[in-house]
């Protein structure tokens, strides 16, 4: 008896959905009427959610940041960050993904005027002149 595999390499090569890692849970969300409405970032990806809503950095940083690392580990260039919460916790958010991918990575920002999110990506090492800022 012979039993043959074949292999499809259609799935072998398929694109891995992107990931949206948002930082931490939208105020409101343990009560079930979050503060804001994030779907639509949802375009970009699947929602990874790192830490609660009440998550801050207090005296000691080392178990969230553990914590941050262990959620960020699988970050790769397709994916985005949206930075939601405490501006110390999504400072080390941004800092862990750069230590990842070498200063490049994709976020997510809220433009108020037309009310959608835009994909921008960072690049720490980028060559440059000041005069190209405006």
């Amino acid at each position: 008896m012979k039993v043959e595999k074949t292999v499809d390499y259609g799935n072998v090569k398929k694109k891995k959905v992107p990931t949206v890692y948002v930082i931490q849970e939208i105020p409101g969300t343990r009560e079930g009427r979050p503060k804001i409405n994030i779907m639509g970032a949802a375009e970009y990806g699947i929602f990874k959610f790192l830490l609660p809503e009440l998550s801050q950095i207090i005296f000691s940083p080392g178990p969230l940041i553990f914590k941050l690392r262990e959620g960020l580990k699988n970050y790769t260039l397709e994916d985005y960050l949206l930075l939601t919460g405490d501006p110390a916790i999504i400072g080390v958010a941004c800092s862990i993904v750069s230590d990842i991918t070498n200063g490049k990575y994709n976020l997510l920002k809220w433009d108020k005027q037309e009310r959608k999110y835009y994909p921008i990506t960072i690049n720490l090492h980028e060559k440059g002149t000041p005069d190209a800022i405006n």
